[in-house]
Parts: C-alpha cells; structure tokens; sequence
C-alpha cells in the first residue's frame, strides 16, 4: 500500500511539473448573444493535451413592444480536452467536450417561449494567436449533439403549453472569438 501511494504521488507530480501552464478566457461574442456572461478555463497537462472547463450564463431579459419579452437565458456547462498541434495554447486546435444546457428562449422569432434541458457532446476546431507573452487570440467553430427535453409556451407569460416532448439535436456551438491571460 506504502508502495501504491509513493508510486501515485511521484506520478503526479511528474505530470504537473512536466507542464504547468494554465489559461483563463472569456469569449467576446458570447456578450454579443444577448449579454451572455462565460468563463472559461484551461489546463495544460502535456505538450499537445491541455484539459478545458467552461460554463456560460444569461439571466437578463429585454422588453420588445413587437414579440414581448425577449431573453436568451441559459446556464452551460462543459469540460473536455483540446488536442494542439503543435504545442498548448499555440496554433491549431481540436477539442472534444460534454455539456450541459439549461434554456429558456422567447421572442426572437415570435411570440413563443421554449425552455428546456440539453445534454450532450461537442467537437471544434480553431486557431491560437499569440499577441503577447501572456495574451492570446483564439478564434474558433463547433458543433455540438445530444438529446434534450423541451416545453414549448404560447407565450413568456402565459403560461399556456402548446408542446412538449424529447428529441436528438445537432446544433451549431462555440463561435468563439475569445481572449485568453495564459499564466
């Protein structure tokens, strides 16, 4: 047993002294999406890998004399791995993710309100720009899939279902233009 946990801890403790680069970023044109607040954050644990953890989150809603009350809530999380190719947090990109949504939609294109949860997984690829010793540029484009619940309103403040049910998505996911402090 003494033997298990010297062998796990000198494991560890060479993977994080082999890299210890860590990012934290926000993506700009999620604030376009109706104010959407996001986080994001990043881990490097080998030269090509680095493990990525974000979440999103919408609580506002606008007042529009045509459709009602327009809003875009949501709260999203994931966590995945990028693969980089040619060293973390520089150049191009491909990750992989799971992901959680929680929504609530009203007054984009009509009157009506759908809320609903998502589960489900992602992949997207981008580019990395490095603007300074600790700055970078990452632009990038994804998808994601999964099955969902949803319940359809007449309106956000009726109250009245007019449908609901289960389905299996395929829908676009991480514009992402997002700026990242690389520690």
């Amino acid at each position: 047993m003494k033997r298990l946990i010297i062998f796990l801890f000198a494991l560890s403790f060479s993977l994080l002294a082999g890299a210890q680069e860590l990012a934290l970023s926000t993506n700009v044109a999620d604030y376009a999406d109706m104010g959407t607040l996001n986080l994001g954050g990043e881990y490097g644990f080998a030269r090509r890998w680095s493990a990525v953890a974000g979440f999103k989150y919408n609580p506002f809603s606008f007042a529009d004399g045509d459709y009602g009350t327009k809003r875009s809530r949501q709260q999203l999380y994931s966590a995945g791995l990028r693969f980089w190719g040619w060293h973390i947090f520089s150049g191009w990109w491909l990750s992989g993710k799971l992901q959680y949504q929680e929504y609530s939609q009203s007054g984009l294109k009509s009157r009506r309100s759908e809320e609903g949860d998502r589960f489900g997984g992602g992949l997207a690829g981008g580019y990395s720009y490095m603007l300074a010793p600790h700055l970078n540029l990452d632009l990038g484009l994804g998808f994601w899939a999964g099955y969902g619940k949803y319940v359809v309103y007449e309106c956000p403040d009726c109250g009245r279902m007019i449908d609901s049910g289960k389905k299996f998505f395929l829908l676009p996911n991480d514009l992402s233009i997002s700026l990242s402090y690389v520690f």
